[in-house]
């Protein structure tokens, strides 16, 4: 089965950055789940793309941590851990109170704008799921991306706003795996309403908590069904 590539939309895109845009979506969406072998050849046909912008692009993705290079073995996808989710909090936390801190400092009027409408758009799919598992929908799961983002924008630092990225979509992935695990729904639209307001109110220390609240109520849900999941297949 042949995947379709998008299209450049501005410019020429090189076939590396969209088969690494390709591939890394489809890694943290679960397509591929820990373990999987990825061949060359196979994602070759499956993107539409001779071996070598694959071969780059999962070199991108092993130092991402998404991808595990296995000597005269080829890639695999990189394995989801109760150790892993742990030490990607830790960092998370690290890395993003930076942010949010800097954030708050040099976010101006326009940043706020940006953030309340980002929270009013996930709010509203939040309502209309309900009591279902958002996890699982791409609509849900882009809003959530974009409202998160959008927390950091006004960090004036391009290093730590990438940081921030790659780990939410490093979490992002252990989310979607652990959810078909889940047995009931979290309550996210009151963790993001009130780390909306308290980002807003531009209370380094309170903001920093309600951060530090919303990663780790993640850590204990993802451990809880990755544990459950061992259980299940031992």
């Amino acid at each position: 089965m042949t995947a379709t590539i998008p299209a450049p939309i501005a410019g020429a895109v090189s076939q590396t950055e969209r088969t690494y845009t390709a591939l890394r979506t489809s890694i943290v969406h679960c397509e591929f789940v820990p373990g999987d072998r990825l061949a060359v050849d196979d994602l070759g046909a499956r993107y539409g793309v001779s071996s070598s912008p694959v071969r780059e692009a999962l070199s991108r993705l092993v130092a991402e941590g998404l991808v595990l290079a296995l000597e005269n073995r080829g890639f695999r996808v990189a394995p989801l851990t109760v150790d892993g989710v742990a030490d990607l909090t830790r960092v998370r936390l690290l890395v993003e109170g930076e942010a949010l801190r800097d954030a708050m400092r040099h976010g101006d009027d326009r940043w706020e704008s940006d953030l309340v409408a980002a929270g009013h758009a996930l709010g509203l799919i939040e309502r209309r799921l309900r009591d279902v598992l958002p996890l699982l929908d791409d609509d849900w799961s882009a809003r959530h991306r974009a409202f998160h983002m959008a927390i950091y924008a006004g960090c004036r630092s391009p290093l730590l706003r990438e940081m921030v990225g790659q780990l939410f979509d490093a979490a992002e992935r252990y989310r979607r795996y652990s959810a078909r695990h889940r047995t009931k729904a979290r309550r996210k639209h009151t963790e993001h309403a009130r780390l909306m307001q308290a980002v807003l109110s531009r209370d380094a220390v309170h903001a920093g908590d309600r951060l530090a609240e919303h990663v780790c109520a993640t850590e204990r849900n993802v451990t809880a069904a990755l544990l459950a999941m061992g259980s299940m297949h031992s």
